[in-house]
């Protein structure tokens, strides 16, 4: 059998850690249970107010095929929980609802500065069953309180889904507001840096943007509240809590189009930037050019190896340098009042 253990918010390594938590509330005597036997699952699954959450990390094909056998999970399902699932999506069978979402992780001075950390969740009547690789805060923070208090456990499965999606919501504020300091600071300095610098941190923010909106939008249409109701069974009492999290999902994703917009603004206010400044630079080149041209000119004739009236007095040097300054002077004079200068 498959070896199931206690534990509250911090993981072990795979040799010192039980694969499977159990935390189970028994509704008619308001206490909670843990390391429960699952070869018991009919009779914690009898009466409807109790609650089983099951809750797996790290774990492999054995102890998720073992489960999967317990409550009879369609292959497909499983099948999502074994490979990486890009988008956030839920899926109805014939007795529960298979979740996947994602969590981020921020970290601004790694290449890879936000990664995705998916959770697959299995909601059925009475029982919530949790899939996740990585270690979750929401997660450990919950189940330490479920060891100790009913608080999460007594308002049914839907309520624990809530308690746990919105832990994870709340994580994604922090990040938001470390990007909109970043946006900020970009465009502060926009204009003190090197192109291809400015040019990098522009591309690995609008790609980090683009992560997160990715992330953020399906989640955001899984827990919307359309029509008056959920994609999902939500009790009437715990409807509020459903309406609250939409409200936050649908303010990550105004954030991200905002910050986005931003971005893209900041970007093309550079781009016009640095195109004025290249104009200004090829005008006073072409200025420059059109002055030197036809003193090129003169001083390409008079040095031509012929006899040229007056070139051998010895003022035709100064004659030539003067009529040189008239005529940039003139040009110049030109030049301003065209206002090319």
């Amino acid at each position: 059998m498959i070896g199931i253990g206690r534990y509250g918010n911090c993981y072990g390594k795979r040799g010192d850690r039980p694969m499977i938590k159990t935390y189970f509330y028994n509704h008619s005597e308001q206490r909670m249970e843990h390391d429960v036997n699952l070869e018991e699952l009919d009779r914690l699954l009898q009466s409807p107010d109790d609650l089983l959450w099951i809750d797996l990390y790290d774990v492999g094909g054995d102890e998720l095929q073992y489960v999967a056998k317990l409550f009879n999970f369609h292959p497909l399902a499983i099948e999502d929980c074994l490979h990486i699932s890009p988008r956030a999506k839920v899926d109805r069978y014939d007795n529960y609802y298979f979740f996947v979402v994602h969590a981020l992780r921020y970290n601004e001075e790694s290449d890879d500065e936000i990664t995705t950390m998916e959770l697959n969740i299995f909601l059925g009547p009475n029982y919530l069953v949790t899939i996740h690789r990585h270690q979750l805060k929401p997660i450990g923070r919950l189940a330490s309180i479920c060891l100790k208090s009913t608080e999460y456990m007594n308002k049914g499965a839907d309520y624990l889904l809530y308690s746990i999606v919105d832990g994870i919501t709340d994580e994604y504020f922090p990040v938001m507001d470390r990007l909109s300091i970043r946006v900020d600071e970009l465009e502060d300095e926009m204009f003190d840096q090197e192109l291809e610098e400015i040019i990098d941190e522009f591309l690995a923010l609008k790609r980090t943007l683009i992560l997160i909106r990715r992330v953020i939008l399906p989640q955001r249409r899984i827990f919307s509240y359309t029509n008056g109701q959920f994609m999902f069974p939500v009790q009437e009492e715990n409807l509020p809590y459903f309406i609250d999290l939409a409200d936050h999902l649908e303010r990550l994703t105004d954030s991200t189009e905002t910050f986005r917009d931003l971005v893209n603004g900041a970007l093309e206010t550079y781009s016009s930037f640095t195109s004025a400044k290249t104009n200004e630079i090829m005008r006073i080149l072409t200025i420059i050019s059109t002055i030197v041209l036809p003193l090129s000119f003169v001083t390409g004739v008079f040095g031509m190896n012929v006899v040229i009236p007056y070139a051998e007095t010895r003022w035709a040097l100064w004659a030539i340098l003067a009529m040189m300054l008239v005529m940039t002077g003139g040009m110049l004079l030109w030049f301003k009042r065209r206002g090319w200068l």
